[in-house]
């Protein structure tokens, strides 16, 4: 039986149709359900599949010891911000009862440190860290910094920088359109000495009313998760909690942290308060052998020292909390860079192995 090799027409016409692409209507084609974005595969050979994966587990290793680290500092920096606040807080509610006191007689213009004037200047005084890797804990206080400027050139009113931290050093210096006082370097264990000398340049600049008015920005510690930037007014010592300009426009920041003291029974507490905290009355059976105003006086230096040392404190603990989350962050992503690279690996060697099976298949047969 002989069997013909020419396909007969109507074969050839079957065979054609059945291989005719096939045409959606454009209106139907809008109607299929589109596939989601996928990342695109990584095209490499074995060897730099091989070198990149080594690269990313030695990352992990060393953003883990960084969290490590920072996870060992942070708890004994929280540690000296819960043991500080009680003093500080204790210290400022004296001074307030007694600067109230004061201000009620004829002689609360004798102590430069809590006369109110008009303000004409404000000295910003900026506590950022000295190192990166900790996320956007500097750009936060930066930016908070930058919007109080802001908010003083809206209102008219001059300004100067005190910085702390080569973070913020490093920031202003390459901004010469913003003038700063000084430049202080900061510490990642703060000490009272470090507070002195911020201390003794903000008293300074009060005291010869080249300034009217001091704030302090710095990140307070809310939690090991939570930090916030916040603006604490630091001089003058004001029992009636508003600071006017020479026009009588309250400047004080909307935020003002002055006001609103978070410490309860020396645990970590967070409370926004828009009016002035209440102070208990000192007792009447207390006696002072001096005068409030010498007493004043003296209190006036170790409140400026604790309340600048409290800050430098909290933004240590805030820096390092933000690192150790930075860090897990970072941790995670180099795993997850690696399991992607291993997956690849792993691809790219079995079809490799597969294609040289094939071959070795291939050349038997011949």
């Amino acid at each position: 039986m002989l069997l013909s090799s020419t396909p007969s027409p109507s074969s050839s016409l079957s065979f054609s149709s059945s291989l005719a692409p096939l045409h959606l209507h454009p209106r139907n084609a809008s109607s299929l359900p589109s596939s989601s974005p996928r990342p695109p595969p990584i095209r490499c050979d074995l060897r730099e599949l091989r070198d990149r994966i080594a690269s990313a587990k030695n990352t992990g290793k060393i953003t883990e010891a960084m969290k490590l680290v920072a996870a060992a500092k942070v708890r004994r920096a929280q540690e000296a911000v819960v043991n500080g606040r009680p003093f500080s807080d204790a210290l400022v509610e004296v001074l307030y009862n007694i600067n109230e006191k004061l201000q009620q007689s004829d002689v609360a213009d004798d102590i430069p440190l809590t006369r109110v004037r008009p303000v004409k200047k404000v000295a910003l005084v900026v506590v950022t860290g000295d190192r990166g890797l900790c996320g956007a804990f500097n750009n936060n206080l930066i930016k908070k910094a930058v919007a109080r400027i802001a908010d003083l050139k809206d209102l008219g009113i001059d300004y100067t920088v005190v910085s702390v931290g080569k973070k913020g050093n490093s920031y202003f210096s390459r901004r010469p359109h913003i003038p700063v006082d000084r430049f202080l370097d900061g510490s990642a264990l703060p000490s009272a000495k470090d507070a002195q000398a911020v201390a003794d340049d903000v008293c300074s600049l009060f005291v010869s009313e080249k300034v009217d008015k001091v704030e302090l920005l710095y990140t307070k510690f809310v939690s090991l998760v939570k930090s916030e930037p916040v603006i604490h007014t630091l001089l003058p010592l004001s029992p009636m909690g508003e600071v006017c300009d020479i026009n009588g426009k309250c400047v004080d920041a909307a935020e003002d942290e002055f006001f609103r003291l978070t410490t309860r029974e020396g645990k970590l507490t967070v409370e926004r308060e828009v009016r002035r905290r209440e102070t208990a009355d000192l007792s009447p059976m207390m006696v002072f052998e001096q005068d409030p105003i010498e007493i004043l006086d003296a209190l006036m230096p170790l409140y400026l020292n604790s309340q600048i040392l409290r800050a430098l404190q909290e933004s240590a603990a805030s820096e390092l909390a933000a690192r150790m989350a930075a860090m897990g962050n970072a941790t995670d992503n180099a795993n997850e860079l690696k399991k992607t690279l291993s997956n690849s690996y792993n691809r790219e060697r079995q079809a490799k192995i597969t294609g040289e099976i094939l071959e070795i298949i291939a050349g038997s047969n011949i």
